[in-house]
C-alpha cells in the first residue's frame, strides 16, 4: 500500500518497504515511520554519535552561554548539500557505515534511557539534550518523545536543524523546544533547489519558531549560514538575507561560518576569512548580532 510522508516538503510517495529521499523514513504497513526508531519494538533509536558539548558548539551564542549539553546524532537528511560537513552520517545509514544490515554496533537508546543519561550528567554542567549532527527532524518522533520526558525533568531541549520541515511537525515539537539553531543555507530559491531543499519552507520554519510562545515559553532561535565560495558568498545575496531576517527581528543572532573542503567539494579551498568579515560587516547594517565561526 502506498503512503505519503508528511514530514517535509518532499512529501515522498512510497511503496511498502521503500525509503524516502531522506533515507531515514520508510513505509511500513501503509504508514510512514522513522527507519531507525523502534524498528525492533523496543522503543529504542539507533544513534550515530553522543557527546557532552559546549552549548556554543551548536552554535548557540545567546542561550545559556557557558553551559554544556548532551548532544546526540542519528542518521539521514532530507537535503543533498555537496559541501555537507557531516556526510558520513547524513547521507547514509549504519548499514552502510558498519557493513551490516542491522547496524548492531551502534548505540541504541530509548527516550527514557536518554533522559536518564542526561540527568546523570547534570553534575558535569549538562542542561539537557541537543538533537544535532545529522538532520534530527527526519526522526522527529524520537525528538518529541525524548523532549517531553526532559521537559518534565526541568531540562532543556535544543534542536539544530536545516529547517526543511512542515508546520505540522513543528507544532508537535515547539511546545517542548527551548532553543533552535536553524541553517539558512543561502538566500536563493534556485540554489536551494540544487541542494534538494526549498527556501520558502525554511523561511516559514524560521517565522514559525520566532513567533512561537510568549515570555518564558518562547523558543530562542539563532541562524547559521555556512559561507561557501562561489555558492552563496555574493554581497547582494547576503544583503537580501540580512534584510529579510531583520524584517522579522533585528535581534536574531546570525552565525556566518567558514566552509572547509568536504564530500563533493573536497577540491575547493576554504572560505577566505576576508570574505566572512566583509559579509559580516554588510549584515551588521541590518542585524544587531552577527557572529563569525571557524575563523
Amino acid at each position: 500500500m502506498k503512503a505519503t510522508c508528511g514530514t517535509c516538503f518532499h512529501r515522498c510517495v512510497l511503496e511498502e518497504g521503500q525509503k524516502g529521499f531522506c533515507r531515514a523514513r520508510v513505509n511500513r504497513g501503509g504508514k510512514l515511520v522513522p527507519l531507525y526508531y523502534d524498528r525492533d519494538g523496543t522503543q529504542g533509536c539507533t544513534l550515530s554519535a553522543i557527546a557532552l558539548d559546549p552549548i556554543e558548539k551548536k552554535p548557540l551564542a545567546r542561550f545559556m552561554p557557558g553551559s554544556r549539553i548532551l548532544s546526540i546524532g542519528g542518521w539521514g537528511c532530507n537535503l543533498r548539500c555537496a559541501f555537507c560537513q557531516n556526510h558520513e552520517i547524513s547521507q547514509c545509514g549504519p548499514e552502510q557505515v558498519l557493513g551490516n544490515e542491522e547496524g548492531t554496533d551502534c548505540l541504541v537508546l530509548t527516550p527514557r534511557q536518554l533522559a536518564a543519561q542526561a540527568l546523570s550528567l547534570r553534575k558535569m554542567g549538562n542542561i539537557g539534550v541537543a538533537y544535532t549532527y545529522n538532520e534530527p527532524l527526519v526522526t522527529w518522533e524520537y525528538v518529541r518523545d525524548c523532549a517531553k520526558l526532559l521537559r518534565n525533568e526541568g531540562m532543556k531541549n535544543v534542536i539544530v536543524t536545516n529547517g526543511c520541515v512542515l508546520p505540522s511537525v513543528l507544532e508537535e515539537l515547539l511546545p517542548y523546544t527551548d532553543a533552535m539553531n536553524i541553517d539558512l543555507k543561502c538566500f536563493s530559491a534556485s540554489s536551494y533547489r540544487k541542494l534538494g531543499g526549498d527556501l520558502e519552507t525554511v523561511k516559514e520554519t524560521i517565522r514559525m519558531c520566532h513567533d512561537y510562545g510568549h515570555g518564558s515559553s518562547r523558543c530562542h532561535i539563532e541562524l547559521t549560514t555556512l559561507v561557501v565560495p562561489g555558492f552563496n558568498d555574493s554581497e547582494a545575496e547576503m544583503a537580501e538575507e540580512a534584510a529579510w531576517i531583520a524584517s522579522l527581528d533585528k535581534n536574531i543572532p546570525l552565525h556566518l561560518t567558514r566552509f572547509f573542503p568536504r564530500w563533493h567539494m573536497a577540491d575547493r579551498p576554504p572560505t577566505p576569512v576576508e570574505t566572512l568579515t566583509r559579509l559580516a560587516a554588510l549584515s551588521r547594517r541590518e542585524l544587531k548580532d552577527v557572529l563569525l565561526g571557524n575563523v
